[in-house]
């Protein structure tokens, strides 16, 4: 089951992508998708409507967040050993995490704002995973079983930020506009096997990111239990896994950075695709 937000900003409503790639209003269904959507009782709900029943949403609209009101977005770093080795730094003995701020989550074709006095703005391309039961010491033989659905996301970071300020990885990570998401939630059910997925990302056209989730150093089902060691996660956090190599910082002979005007284009089998411009920085958010 697909299911996402569609609308414009900040008036999304509920739909549910049927078999054919059409949006179907599930807005008489539900209020919104939203954490309480998530439960597996709830889920079990949702597949039991006959999607052919419901409206038609016509021609093209926008997609927003899948979902909303996501309590913490959390980000495994240099989970794919060729990404780290293309940073120039060693395989992380267990996982690395940080934050992104809630505030940079945006539509998964929404435009990308290159942050003010900008050098370094860059893309990831990761598997997105929206927690449906509550986390808090998992077993790593139990985690998937905590697991929603799963979403595309694109870790935009401005790595002079990340790295040459300090320590704290956050500052280059949540800026405005830095986490698209969507274009739709995937049940677990649906999507299978999430240590199986194809994955890729292009700048301009050209092919920059070439992956699969079998790769990972650390498996999606040990990123959540390790999280939840510290972190309590509730249904609807996020967590973004990781990313393969071929990101603009580890380009040779010269870094590639991002700039206004340029596009990015990114996938994952079975989680749709994403399509972003990026525009100069301005104090007024893109509408």
């Amino acid at each position: 089951m697909k299911l996402c937000r569609y609308g414009q900003k900040g008036a999304e409503k509920p739909g549910l992508v049927d078999a054919d790639g059409r949006i179907r209003d599930l807005s008489g269904v539900i209020d919104d998708v939203t954490p309480a959507t998530l439960s597996p009782e709830a889920l079990d709900r949702l597949r039991a409507v006959d999607a052919d029943t419901l409206p038609l949403v016509e021609g093209s609209p926008r997609y927003g967040v899948p979902v909303a009101g996501i309590g913490k977005f959390i980000a495994i770093g240099l989970n794919y050993a060729d990404h780290a080795a293309e940073s120039g730094l060693p395989v992380p003995p267990e996982p690395i995490f940080f934050t992104k701020a809630i505030s940079c989550l945006t539509g998964p074709n929404d435009p990308v704002m290159i942050p003010k006095d900008a050098e370094k703005t860059d893309w990831e391309v990761e598997l997105g995973v929206v927690i449906g039961k509550t986390c808090r010491y998992v077993e790593q033989a139990d985690a998937l079983d905590h697991v929603a659905g799963y979403v595309l996301a694109n870790d935009v970071s401005e790595r002079a930020y990340q790295k040459e300020l300090g320590s704290q990885w956050d500052k280059g990570k949540g800026c405005d506009t830095f986490g698209p998401v969507g274009p739709w939630l995937v049940t677990a059910d649906e999507v299978g096997d999430c240590q199986e997925l194809d994955m890729f990302l292009d700048v301009n056209g050209r092919r920059m990111q070439t992956g699969n989730t079998r790769t990972m150093i650390f498996p999606v089902a040990e990123c959540i239990a390790y999280v939840s060691r510290f972190i309590t996660l509730h249904p609807g956090d996020l967590l973004i896994t990781g990313t393969p190599p071929g990101v603009g910082e580890g380009q040779k002979p010269d870094k590639i950075f991002l700039k206004a005007g340029d596009t990015m284009h990114l996938g994952i089998a079975k989680l749709g695709e994403q399509r972003q411009t990026c525009i100069p920085f301005a104090l007024e958010l893109p509408q």
